[in-house]
C-alpha cells in the first residue's frame, strides 16, 4: 500500500486561515470609527421597546397611543337632577314636579315651602332642626310636611299630616324602602300617602 503523503511533502502550501477564511458577523459589523454605531446584531440584553422609558433607552418606542375617543356624535350623559345640591334640587325640581303630579289628582292650590325648623310632632319637639317641606293647600285646612333628617335626599326622611291648622300627631317613615331616591319617587311618595289618606280629590 501507497503511503499517503502531506502537503508538506508534495510541495503544495496549505491555504491561510487569515486570508481565505470568510469574514465572521462580527467583522461585518465591527464599527469603522470610534463613535457609537447601532449594528444589526441581536442582543437578549436589549430592553424590549414597549415597556422601556424613552427618555433612558435609546431603544424605546417614541410614539404614544393614541387616548380613546368617544364614538362620533355620542354625547355625554348630563348629570341627573337627582346629584343637585339640596338646596337648589327642592325649589327648582321637586317644588315644580310636585305641583304638577298633586294637579293631576285635583289639587290646584298647593303652596309649598321649604324651611328648617324642629319637628312639630309629639315626642320629637326636642329633636334638632332639619329640611322640611311643607305643603298646604284649601286654605291650610289640610297640610303634609315631608322630613329630609339629613339634608340629603338619599338620607333618613319622614311624613306627617295635618288639618285646619292643628299639629300633626304621628311621624311616619318615608321612601324607606328604596335604594335610591329619585324626583319621581319623592313625587309619587306623596301622592301615594295623600291617596290612602282620601284628600285628594280623584279618590
Amino acid at each position: 500500500m501507497a503511503e499517503e503523503t502531506n502537503h508538506n511533502e508534495a510541495g503544495e502550501v496549505a491555504p491561510s486561515t487569515e486570508e481565505k477564511q470568510a469574514p465572521t458577523v462580527s467583522e461585518e459589523n465591527a464599527p469603522s470609527t470610534n463613535s457609537p454605531v447601532a449594528t444589526d446584531i441581536p442582543s437578549a440584553n436589549a430592553p424590549d421597546p414597549n415597556a422601556a422609558n424613552p427618555e433612558t433607552n435609546p431603544n424605546a418606542a417614541t410614539e404614544k397611543k393614541a387616548a380613546k375617543k368617544p364614538p362620533a356624535g355620542k354625547k355625554e350623559k348630563p348629570p341627573a337632577v337627582e346629584d343637585k345640591p339640596f338646596a337648589e334640587f327642592i325649589p327648582q325640581d321637586y317644588f315644580p314636579a310636585l305641583t304638577a303630579g298633586l294637579a293631576k289628582q285635583g289639587v290646584a292650590d298647593l303652596e309649598l315651602t321649604l324651611e328648617k325648623q324642629k319637628i312639630p310632632v309629639i315626642g320629637y319637639a326636642a329633636q334638632p332642626e332639619c329640611w322640611q317641606v311643607i305643603g298646604s293647600w284649601g286654605n291650610g285646612k289640610r297640610q303634609f310636611r315631608v322630613y329630609f333628617l339629613a339634608e340629603n335626599i338619599q338620607g333618613q326622611k319622614g311624613f306627617s299630616y295635618s288639618e285646619n291648622g292643628g299639629k300633626p300627631s304621628t311621624l311616619e317613615p318615608f321612601l324607606i324602602d328604596e335604594r335610591k331616591v329619585t324626583l319621581d319617587l319623592l313625587v309619587f311618595g306623596v301622592v301615594q300617602r295623600l291617596n290612602a289618606q282620601k284628600w285628594l280629590v280623584r279618590n
